[in-house]
């Protein structure tokens, strides 16, 4: 009897360590999270097919918006970040502005309640929330823009060279 009693306290101390080690680690991510950058779509999820579909679309927009970082979060795996965030809904995004959680975005209801809505639907849910710049302000067609000006302003300078008598 005795025994059993040790196995038993023995099993909630490993418990309690292997709960205290987890609570670190979700810790730990939600500080990288908060520090990398000014804006993060932090995208909740677990395996099913709402979560795939978000993914999807967000790793399109990843490629387009390189001003906001987008993570992908297991929300089974981290526990207490999702408890922490009062994550309930799978897809849940949460629209971090300066370290803070802005805004959320839970399952499709404002993305037209289906699984079928655009890639512009997001994007633009996103813009409205200010953790993506919207179409003119995009650093990558800020830095486009730019490289077309400055080719310009190279040829151009070329053409009306002195040099070319």
């Amino acid at each position: 009897m005795e025994n059993s009693k040790v196995q038993e306290i023995l099993e909630k101390q490993v418990l309690t360590v292997a709960k205290a080690f987890e609570d670190k680690i979700d810790e730990e991510i939600s500080r990288w999270i908060a520090s990398t950058t000014e804006r993060v779509v932090c995208h909740f999820y677990r395996e099913n097919w709402p979560c795939k579909v978000m993914d999807k679309h967000l790793s399109l927009l990843a490629k387009q918006h390189i001003e906001t970082r987008f993570v992908k979060i297991h929300a089974e795996r981290t526990p207490f970040l999702a408890e922490r965030l009062k994550i309930v809904v799978l897809p849940t995004l949460a629209l971090i502005k300066n370290a803070k959680v802005d805004d959320y975005v839970l399952g499709f209801d404002e993305l037209g309640g289906t699984d079928e809505f655009g890639t512009e639907d997001l994007e633009e849910r996103l813009a409205k929330a200010q953790v993506i710049l919207s179409e003119g302000e995009s650093s990558l067609h800020a830095s486009k823009s730019s490289t077309q000006t400055k080719r310009s302003v190279l040829q151009s300078s070329n053409v009306d060279s002195s040099d070319s008598d």
